[in-house]
């Protein structure tokens, strides 16, 4: 027990504060994972798609069978051998890039989002969860904490969507509408102008302080 101490106060010793020098904003995005203030889609990997697709075709195929007949456990065996599969590719992923951030920036923003209610609220369901944002915001946090770097989170009702990235005004934007256009003149993409938002928000944050 005594030596498991020693070496946890030895560890929080080393680590001493980054002083934030660059900061990166990501905004969530269903289909890439999130989308930063850099303009970077975090995309997931071809493989990883194919493997999806793959696998909701063997779930249809199990669908189809006999619960309980042979032909059913033997199908079964062959969905959890994918599944398996898609979660260890989607966990390489998400380490492989959060480790990048964490390398490249001292602070990363985020939004405190609810996956949960939002994958209800909007009837995401699956996908929300399969995009692994939760795993892939706490491996970013502890890569982060390591290097003495930060994650911050904003407030969720932040309009970091509603709210021009130029000129700060606010308008609605439904989901449909992929582009925000501003009187200003600025036009840009919906998730790049959400995460520069989401970035300028914690720069804020991080000044108050």
């Amino acid at each position: 027990g005594a030596y498991y101490v020693s070496i946890l106060t030895e560890y929080e010793k080393e680590i001493v504060q980054k002083e934030i020098e660059s900061i990166v904003g990501l905004d969530f995005a269903m289909a890439e994972l999130y989308v930063s203030s850099e303009d970077e889609k975090a995309n997931y990997p071809r493989y990883y798609r194919q493997m999806l697709a793959r696998l909701a075709k063997e779930q249809r195929i199990l669908s189809r069978r006999t619960k309980g007949s042979s032909r059913w456990n033997k199908q079964r065996m062959v969905v959890a051998k994918l599944q398996e599969k898609v979660a260890n590719q989607r966990k390489n992923f998400l380490h492989h890039k959060s480790k990048s951030l964490a390398v490249s920036f001292d602070a990363v923003i985020i939004e405190d989002l609810n996956m949960k209610g939002m994958s209800q609220a909007l009837r995401f369901g699956k996908s929300v969860h399969d995009n692994g944002w939760g795993m892939f915001t706490s491996f970013l946090d502890y890569k982060l904490k390591e290097q003495g770097k930060r994650l911050i989170k904003i407030d969720k009702w932040f309009p970091s969507t509603k709210m021009c990235s130029s000129c700060g005004d606010q308008k609605e934007m439904p989901l449909s509408e992929r582009v925000y256009s501003c009187s200003c003149g600025s036009v840009l993409d919906r998730d790049y102008n959400s995460a520069l938002n989401i970035k300028n928000e914690g720069l804020r944050l991080l000044a108050n302080e």
